[in-house]
């Protein structure tokens, strides 16, 4: 009697453990389905375009990152909310009914996001059939798909974010030279330049607005 006791305190252990471990997974899994990647990156490059090391800081850069995430998913996590949530927290479905409804909006957001490069290249690493529909491309080549193409789309926003503060550290070294002064960091100079050409042109506003038009709806 007491080793089967043993036996169901040790099971029980280990589900609790993976249920915890599972949990723990669940908001990198959302964070690559989403768009939070895309966006937080971009902002990454704004920061170090800029040169202000820290500023803002990486709490900062998460929160804002989450929150523009939750605009531009709010139509997916809308449907999510009516063809499955709503139905299972009224006993109408099962669970596994659910996981496949709130599967549909969510495939289809990345879908429109995902580059027909990309998918190609996973699908023939998964050595699969070439996929006639999007309904038989497989979820676990999709996401992986999604993944790449928004790394793609993040570095060439970055890359158009970059140019405008070159351009300020390029005429800022310019001048120093010709002027002698090689000791002093061009980067010293430039840096008020880039925070006032940003506050200008009210670059928050412009970053935002980009980074949700860059969304394919």
């Amino acid at each position: 009697m007491p080793v089967a006791a043993l036996t169901i305190d040790t099971s029980n252990a280990v589900q609790i453990l993976l249920l915890v471990g599972g949990l723990s997974l669940v908001p990198a899994m959302l964070f690559c389905v989403t768009g939070f990647s895309r966006i937080l990156i971009v902002l990454g490059f704004i920061r170090t375009a800029m040169g202000t090391q820290n500023t803002p800081p990486n709490q900062v850069l998460v929160g804002i990152a989450l929150f523009l995430t939750f605009f531009v998913m709010y139509p997916t996590f809308t449907a999510i909310d009516h063809q499955a949530w709503v139905p299972l927290e009224k006993h109408q479905i099962s669970t596994s009914v659910a996981i496949t409804r709130a599967e549909q909006p969510l495939r289809q957001f990345m879908f429109k996001q995902t580059d027909n490069d990309e998918l190609a290249l996973f699908v023939n690493l998964a050595h699969i059939p070439t996929p006639q529909t999007e309904g038989e491309v497989p979820t676990y080549v999709l996401i992986p798909s999604f993944i790449m193409s928004e790394m793609k789309t993040a570095f060439e926003i970055g890359f158009l974010v970059f140019l405008p503060f070159l351009i300020i550290d390029l005429i800022v070294s310019s001048t120093l030279m010709s002027m002698g002064m090689i000791m002093l960091p061009p980067t010293f100079i430039s840096l008020p330049f880039k925070i006032l050409l940003f506050v200008l042109v009210n670059g928050w506003d412009l970053i935002a607005r980009a980074l949700v038009a860059s969304f394919r709806t």
